[in-house]
């Protein structure tokens, strides 16, 4: 139970042994409930001790242990987390002027944090593009940039709603089926992030590199473009069966 939040198998077994029994237990009691060796429990509750986890009490020479009640359990695993999440940020960081090589990220949750962090960096511009359900957990984010001055364009596969000006927006045909979920984002035409899905897993690069950055700068513009001649031209580019072939072909 407590292993997810950096405890380990013994503490997380002996600590939910004692929460999940509604008296005091001596070591042999907990033993035989939390299956850790004998050898190894009076080190565990020490430990356990130690961190604030459990409550110690001598009864008739006789040594009781009982759990942190739950909800105190909880506030104080909320508190911890908050405290390291300052001691974190405390970190300095040394900044680097360019750092040209390509750097790889995988899991969804990371590249979206990334892709967050970077937008709030942003002083001069951020050109984002991606699908309009994933692209509303940084609306927030992009519109205070985009209130405070910066320049925000965004390509929105789907229907978005916002007060940012610069937005082209991409409503997939029923037979756009090449389209593929991507994240592009460019922060001060310096930095860049790509994320698509590969086998049925997100995966990102993130690089400073100009010509990279400048790449999928005029990537980006590409598909831009090709929303804004598809929309206003469509019935004219989906007449033609050579350029609507091509055109259903195109990533946008």
């Amino acid at each position: 139970m407590l292993q997810q939040f950096g405890f380990t198998q013994y503490e997380s077994q002996v600590y939910t042994s004692l929460i999940t029994v509604n008296q005091p237990l001596d070591a042999t009691a907990i033993v035989k409930r939390s299956g850790v060796p004998r050898s190894k429990v009076y080190e565990v509750l020490r430990r356990l001790s130690e961190k604030g986890m459990v409550l110690e009490a001598t009864v008739e020479k006789k040594r009781l242990y009982n759990a942190l009640p739950l909800e105190s359990m909880i506030e104080k695993l909320k508190a911890d987390f908050e405290s390291n999440i300052e001691e974190l940020r405390k970190i300095e960081v040394e900044e680097v002027t360019t750092d040209d090589r390509v750097w790889m990220l995988k899991e969804n949750q990371s590249i979206q944090s990334l892709i967050l962090e970077l937008s709030e960096k942003a002083q001069e511009s951020i050109y984002i593009s991606g699908w309009a359900d994933d692209l509303v957990h940084y609306l927030s984010t992009l519109e205070e940039k985009y209130e405070a001055g910066v320049e925000v364009t965004i390509h929105a596969i789907g229907e978005i709603h916002t007060s940012i000006h610069a937005v082209s927006t991409l409503i997939p045909d029923q037979q756009h089926n090449t389209l593929e979920r991507s994240r592009i984002l460019i922060v001060d035409q310096k930095e860049m992030v790509f994320a698509g899905i590969e086998e049925a897993s997100w995966q990102a690069i993130r690089t400073q590199s100009p010509p990279l950055v400048k790449f999928f700068t005029e990537f980006f513009y590409h598909d831009v473009a090709l929303t804004k001649i598809t929309q206003r031209y469509k019935e004219t580019v989906m007449a033609d069966q050579d350029i609507r072939e091509i055109l259903l072909k195109l990533r946008y």
